[in-house]
């Protein structure tokens, strides 16, 4: 059983004050990477359409995959795991620094009696934070990126429990969401030093 974990580059379209939005972006994305890199019984990749590949390329560990999409997507995303031979895999939002490695677990595990599973992002109706399928995708599966809704995926299944809703994680997309991270949170180095100016 191969299971891939992508890290989608969707847009993030707002920094700190002072921080240039390419290196808070990165940051963001950094952190996650580092995440994926500690986590086992998984292949971590980034995704991303052409002009964000350069990013990609700036935070990934050496031999990480980095998937061309042809448009920004999660179901995209779910295509280049499956054309390279993964049975499962997890897409999830780059602008979640401080993910709990055990949510990523969490959104993988219904795998097992489920074809789906959805992470919303919190709080509730702000998007998803992550996607995981069975490969390839269900062909009901609608077109989503990861400000769809978590009940958009579930009232499209066929049969009701074919989608599980794992649990929420924030992600970090405007100035209250700062104040929700927890300095005593292990991880998140890269975000945590660039807001402290280091």
């Amino acid at each position: 059983m191969r299971r891939a974990v992508v890290i989608l580059l969707n847009p993030v379209d707002w920094a700190p004050p002072g921080t240039p939005l390419p290196t808070w972006r990165a940051a963001l994305a950094e952190d996650l990477v580092d995440l994926l890199a500690t986590l086992n019984q998984i292949e971590p990749a980034l995704a991303g359409i052409a002009p964000d590949l350069p990013l990609g390329r700036s935070v990934a560990w050496p031999g990480m995959p980095i998937y061309q999409l042809p448009e920004l997507s999660v179901n995209a995303a779910l295509d280049a795991a499956h054309a390279e031979g993964f049975d499962q895999a997890a897409v999830l939002a780059a602008d979640a620094p401080d993910l709990p490695g055990l949510l990523v677990g969490k959104l993988l595990r219904p795998l097992t009696t489920r074809p789906l599973a959805v992470a919303p992002a919190g709080p509730p109706g702000t998007g998803l934070l992550g996607v995981a399928a069975r490969l390839p995708a269900p062909e009901w599966l609608p077109a989503l990126d990861l400000e769809a809704d978590a009940h958009t995926v579930q009232s499209a299944a066929p049969r009701r429990g074919a989608v599980a809703l794992t649990p929420a994680w924030r992600r970090i997309r405007g100035p209250a969401d700062l104040s929700t991270l927890d300095p005593a949170v292990e991880g998140w180095d890269t975000t945590r030093a660039l807001l402290s100016g280091v």
